[in-house]
């Protein structure tokens, strides 16, 4: 058991609380099997009747994923341990979104990454003004992963594209007026919430929906239109034109908004903005989030080892100077043939499988 990870029962909910401050809770390969044996044990524990997943301290709810530990792979093992890793969380992901007890998630802090993939598939997903949401992967030459692509592709207004490809942040409010929180509430209320609800269980539907107040108006519903024009297509250069001509002949006030995600755009892999337009598109046709989770290895087992990951987390978080090369470096280098390989099916041995 790893000590990374608070696991422990309050009455009759199972509390797993995320316990490494220091990297934000972003999570190791320990921790994710410490979370899966836990939630495999309560699953058959009649005394159990929910469960509540939070952080212990600090700022973050989940930042992600271990990084640093899925470069040196990529650097040094030939991307061997990193799949290892991927495959593995995966599969608590997975399990989180089939779990047949009410989870709850409390995204109180920065919610980015694998906490996306934890905390998404929990029936009640609890945001706050600490909420910091975001897939930002797009900017270290990965992609919208954990789930990433069946959450995202199912948001309506091409909001889930423009999240994926712009790895822009949303706040509490936010997260709620576009559905990937189903509850707002101040952080000053949490301590309160989790006690009514270790003291009542069965009733965490209406604890949760009892009146805490107005949430704060969502931001980016001002621009949901400009998401859904400009967003529209699976094509990435045509997004990218879409926003160059709206700068070009700009008569209702949206160059502005337009030149600001034209550059925000430039700055992430083309490679890996490309494959999550594929991954949301293809994601969206599937009725089994299995299949999603399956889809999402093979990506990850092909995107883990190509140059834009290891270069991205250098340019980005290692050195920090923002300066990636990307290759190929254009949209029109990156091909339907690369493309292809990247969703190709693995081997029948290699390929992912639920928890048995």
């Amino acid at each position: 058991m790893t000590q990374d990870v608070n696991i422990h029962k309050d009455g009759r909910v199972g509390h797993i609380s995320l316990n490494r401050p220091k990297a934000l809770h972003a999570l190791t390969l320990d921790m994710c099997h410490a979370m899966s044996a836990a939630l495999t044990e309560w699953e058959h524990d009649d005394d159990v009747e929910a469960i509540i997943l939070d952080h212990a301290e600090g700022r973050g709810f989940c930042a992600g994923g271990d990084i640093a530990f899925l470069r040196n792979s990529a650097l040094n093992d030939g991307g061997v341990s990193g799949r290892k890793f991927f495959h593995d969380e995966y599969q608590l992901n997975h399990q989180l979104f089939t779990y047949p007890k009410p989870i709850v998630a409390f995204m109180d802090g920065i919610t980015m990454g694998g906490g996306v993939g934890i905390a998404l598939p929990a029936k009640f997903r609890v945001a706050t003004e600490n909420t910091r949401f975001a897939m930002p992967e797009t900017g270290i030459g990965l992609f919208p992963d954990v789930g990433g692509g069946w959450y995202l592709s199912r948001l309506g207004g091409r909001l889930g594209q423009f999240l994926a490809l712009t790895g822009a942040r949303l706040d509490g409010a936010e997260c709620l007026w576009t559905g990937i929180a189903t509850h707002y509430v101040p952080s000053e209320m949490i301590d309160e919430l989790k006690a009514r609800i270790i003291e009542r269980p069965g009733r965490i539907a209406g604890i949760l929906s009892e009146p805490v107040g107005t949430p704060p108006d969502a931001r980016i519903e001002g621009n949901a239109l400009r998401i859904a024009k400009h967003f529209a297509s699976d094509d990435y250069e045509e997004i990218l034109a879409s926003l160059e001509n709206e700068i070009e002949t700009d008569e209702n006030g949206n160059a502005e908004w337009a030149a600001k995600e034209r550059d925000t755009l430039g700055t992430k892999s083309p490679q890996t903005c490309k494959v999550a337009l594929r991954q949301l598109a293809t994601s969206e046709q599937m009725i089994d989030f299995a299949e999603n989770m399956r889809m999402e290895y093979r990506i990850a087992s092909r995107v883990l080892t190509r140059p834009d990951f290891a270069e991205g987390v250098r340019a980005v978080i290692v050195d920090k100077t923002n300066d990636p090369q990307w290759d190929p470096p254009t949209p029109e280098g990156v091909s339907e043939e690369l493309l292809d390989s990247i969703f190709a099916p693995l081997p029948d041995d290699e390929e992912w499988k639920p928890l048995a």
